[in-house]
């Protein structure tokens, strides 16, 4: 800019000026540099006007004045907006710092191996910034094997981020007590229903979480789930076969015990050596492109294979995003479970059809 409107005013007539040009350098400069970069920017400015007006032998002329007031006043404004932009950045950097310390400890990420099991989870909130919503996963070993929970949390916001500890908070406390799914159901839904009657609000008092709790046993090559109203998981056998395993049974989300009683009902599958299990929300089946088409899972990946769950999510997340075209309406949480040994952390090849 400070060139341009250097070639112009030397180029046109002396009736015409560079000076919005060069007022607008340093207005360029405040938002995407530092203050001492911003600084000399201005005084760059200042001083090719005022060696413009010196080639032109205008500096006692009262226009000349006029444009040095002006940029001499843009210019303190530019350092006025890189200092307020300065101070607004870094607050923004304390928030993401506050915001993963807090996901850390609502929803900390597993380890990558739980008992006889790999496992690999993605988050990705809805909200632009935002590092957690209301979706929540949670693995656990437990005397009755390998528990799991997988749920989505009616509504977004603060609340919904309340309600997700609740949850968590109580799976973690009942998946090593409760001696069955069904159980342990029971108790998370008497737990979301105290938190809604605690919190005393409509909101609160409509609110469910849909979840899909899993178990597998101790030496055995099968999977117990409970399904209340969440999306059904998806078994991926060795050979690219993909399976949906929804309930034989509806039940209700978690939290709506009060509009009646439904017995849940706890389905048992085949769980083969080397296949690997598929948790998710309504973020992935619901994921739309341009036209409007909803995102298949079983489609996209029947017929690939992949070493371990790692590579199954980076495939999903990477697929997902181009085929929504990068836009994100829902939050999405993936859990993948692997039944067979570790898969080498160093090989990490692109998935390909099988």
């Amino acid at each position: 800019m400070i060139v341009a409107g250097t070639v112009y005013d030397v180029m046109m007539p002396t009736e015409y000026t560079a000076v919005p040009m060069l007022s607008a350098a340093p207005l360029i400069a405040a938002p995407f540099f530092s203050w001492l970069p911003t600084l000399l920017i201005s005084l760059v400015s200042v001083v090719v006007l005022a060696g413009l007006h010196a080639y032109e032998h205008s500096v006692a002329a009262p226009q000349s004045y006029t444009e040095q007031v002006t940029l001499i006043t843009v210019a303190a404004l530019a350092l006025l907006i890189n200092r307020v932009v300065r101070r607004g950045g870094e607050r923004l950097a304390s928030a993401r710092v506050v915001a993963e310390a807090a996901q850390r400890a609502v929803l900390p990420t597993p380890p990558a191996r739980v008992g006889a099991l790999s496992v690999a989870v993605r988050y990705e909130a809805a909200l632009a910034d935002a590092f957690i919503g209301g979706d929540l996963f949670a693995v656990q070993d437990t005397p009755r094997g390998v528990r799991l929970i997988v749920g989505d949390v009616q509504g977004k916001g603060l609340d919904a981020v309340a309600e997700v500890a609740v949850a968590i908070g109580a799976f973690r406390e009942a998946a090593d007590q409760e001696t069955s799914l069904r159980a342990l159901a029971g108790r998370l839904d008497g737990a979301m229903s105290r938190e809604a009657t605690r919190r005393g609000t409509a909101e609160a008092a409509e609110s469910f979480t849909t979840a899909v709790l899993g178990e597998i046993p101790p030496g055995t090559a099968t999977v117990r789930l409970v399904n209340r109203g969440h999306p059904a998981p998806l078994l991926l056998r060795p050979g690219g076969e993909v399976t949906r395993l929804p309930p034989t049974a509806p039940a209700l989300p978690l939290g709506m015990a009060g509009l009646g009683s439904w017995p849940d009902r706890t389905d048992e599958h085949p769980l083969p050596v080397g296949s690997m299990l598929l948790f998710h929300t309504d973020g992935l089946d619901e994921a739309r492109d341009t036209h409007g088409v909803f995102y298949d899972p079983p489609a996209r990946l029947r017929g690939r294979s992949f070493p371990g769950p790692e590579q199954l999510l980076d495939f999903l997340i990477t697929d997902v995003r181009r085929h929504t075209g990068g836009r994100t309406t829902d939050d999405l949480a993936l859990l993948a479970l692997f039944a067979g040994p570790p898969p080498p952390p160093a090989d990490r090849p692109d998935p390909s059809p099988a």
